[in-house]
């Protein structure tokens, strides 16, 4: 099934929820002009589906492979990257002084939602590139960010994050890594990580690794941590990659799904001759990771966007397709294409309606980002405030669309065949990885529902509560607050008891607040009749099936711990 980029849907949230055209107002963002975005999401768009697109089969049923020279791409997918390259696509949103275009953030949001539609192993590639950017220009030294940010810009060069240890998945104060000063400013680092996505690949003349690792002496905890530059090879006077940097791939892991996106067990350090250099200041490293995570985790909430659009564009493909049985209560027997049948109307409207809804949310908060960076404090908390929603619940929403993509295509979707499944098994690890969607909602309710003493969760449901028009929603919202007021004053277990249900609802009453927003901007639009005819079905759907389900949640997120707690451990093995 070919791909095709939304780009009347992402030019229309751009404008209406990310606010592009205010952004282009700006001098910083004065390029963003309307033209240009025009330029950029076609272009895009072109560009993965004749280049991308293509690759994702064979990177699902070939993979990649680790040799005796290192991780292999399958074939194809260096050339592609190297398009990528010349293409100027990973300039996008890098400031201009580093050699990028200076873009909105929430341009570069759509484009690499176009670039994981097309091919979601692929683009995660990128995705951390991007991350690996963010850390480097907020926290790295001048030397650092002229030696390394302009090919990281370009993606002639990609970035990683090492964090995850064998003993240390989710608890970062565990890490073991060592970093041994030998003078110079310079480390000798040795350790194992593991989880490292694109750890080593042969697209790129040189990976440059973030890694977080203890000195001598250092506190024990995430207090203790420092994050360092590793690259593959060590530069020459020149700034080229030169020496091996003693960084060995003992193995990549064997996944149930993104089988072109190799995820590495690295060693560093085996032969005493990994060197790198100190980003920040000495036991600041979680601050400066937490910058590329953040980027990280909104990123993760597109990959929902990406997998759960290219689901139903298969799903809409296959349902227009198949022919079988009468449409029931016809007189004409004759058998229609599935599409005719209510149920799988059902279905397929709730893909559209729920890709939709988690496409707004991370659009919102990228808007958001573009807003913080032009020096606005409120939009910096609404950020912090929406992120945890924006991971937890854009990946959700991927796995379930993907889920019933499977369902629209009936036993053929379970049969690898059709690709459906492979959606499915590439989304599932998005609610596991960077920060599992329980710790986004324990985020929430611990630390988020709390910023400025509670009035960011305040002001941001406030307005909510004053624009909803949509009675569901009015009550959802109101749920919300009343719920959210409660838990900032609950214990601990019973905050995270509450956590996830909380968390969906107030996901769900933000997507209906942004789909009511796009609503009203269809009024007086004049683009494609269609598109503007689906768009009002799938909110109204939202709106009158969603937004009530999400209700019914309530009960659970005032249930608190104790139910949780009825029993011993030792009682669920019975």
């Amino acid at each position: 099934m070919s791909f095709t980029a939304p780009v009347t849907e992402q030019r229309f949230v751009l404008d209406s929820i990310a606010g592009i055209a205010a952004l282009a107002d700006s001098d910083r963002f004065a390029a963003a002009s309307a033209d240009v975005v025009d330029a950029v999401l076609e272009g895009a768009g072109q560009f993965a589906a004749g280049e991308w697109a293509p690759l994702d089969r064979t990177g699902d049923t070939v993979g990649a492979r680790l040799t005796q020279s290192g991780v292999v791409m399958p074939d194809g997918f260096a050339a592609a990257y190297r398009a990528y390259v010349e293409g100027g696509w990973g300039t996008i949103g890098t400031p201009e002084a580093y050699g990028g275009q200076g873009l909105p953030f929430s341009l570069t949001t759509a484009v690499l939602e176009t670039l994981g539609g097309a091919n979601m192993s692929f683009a995660l590639c990128p995705t951390l590139t991007v991350g690996a950017i963010e850390a480097l220009a907020h926290h790295g030294s001048p030397e650092q960010q002229a030696l390394y940010l302009p090919k990281l810009a370009t993606g002639e060069w990609t970035g990683t994050m090492n964090l995850t240890e064998p003993q240390a998945g989710s608890d970062v104060g565990a890490l073991r890594a060592r970093a041994e000063p030998i003078g110079d400013g310079r480390f000798r680092i040795s350790g194992t990580k593991i989880y490292i996505s694109f750890g080593d690949h042969d697209m790129a003349d040189n990976i440059v690794h973030l890694v977080l690792a203890r000195t001598p002496g250092a506190p024990e905890g995430t207090r203790g941590l420092s994050l360092f530059l590793v690259p593959k090879y060590r530069l020459n006077e020149d700034g080229t990659p030169g020496p091996f940097n003693d960084i060995r791939v003992v193995s990549i892991e064997h996944k149930m799904g993104l089988h072109a996106s190799p995820t590495c067990v690295l060693s560093f350090g085996d032969n005493g001759d990994c060197i790198g250099e100190l980003i920040g200041p000495e036991n600041g490293g979680m601050r400066a990771m937490f910058t590329m995570m953040n980027n990280a985790r909104l990123n993760v909430g597109l990959q929902g966007v990406q997998v759960a659009e290219r689901a139903t564009q298969r799903a809409v493909a296959y349902a227009l397709d198949r022919v079988q049985s009468a449409r029931a209560g016809s007189p004409d027997k004759s058998p229609v294409a599935i599409v005719e049948h209510p149920d799988v109307r059902r279905m397929l409207m709730r893909m559209k309606a729920q890709t939709m809804a988690a496409r707004a949310l991370v659009y919102y908060a990228a808007g958001q980002v573009d807003q913080a960076a032009l020096g606005d404090a409120e939009a910096q908390a609404r950020v912090d405030l929406v992120t945890p929603l924006a991971k937890a619940h854009g990946t959700d929403i991927g796995n379930e669309v993907a889920s019933i993509g499977i369902q629209v295509h009936g036993g053929m979707g379970y049969v690898e065949e059709t690709g459906a499944a492979q959606h499915f098994r590439d989304a599932r690890i998005t609610p596991i990885y960077e920060g599992t969607n329980g710790i986004q909602a324990a985020d929430l309710v611990g630390r988020k529902l709390g910023l400025d003493g509670g009035g960011v969760f305040d002001r941001f449901v406030a307005q909510l509560a004053a624009e909803a028009r949509h009675a569901a929603l009015g009550t959802l919202i109101a749920e919300v607050t009343a719920i959210g007021g409660a838990l900032k004053g609950a214990s601990a277990d019973d905050r995270l008891a509450a956590s996830y249900p909380f968390l969906t609802m107030m996901s769900v009453a933000t997507c209906g607040w942004l789909m009511e927003r796009q609503l009203a901007a269809l009024n007086g639009w004049t683009g494609d009749p269609q598109f503007a005819a689906m768009k009002r079905a799938a909110i109204r759907f939202y709106l009158d099936q969603v937004v009530p389900e999400a209700l019914g949640l309530a009960h659970a997120a005032r249930a608190g711990a104790d139910q949780l707690y009825a029993v011993p451990a030792a009682a669920f093995a019975a």
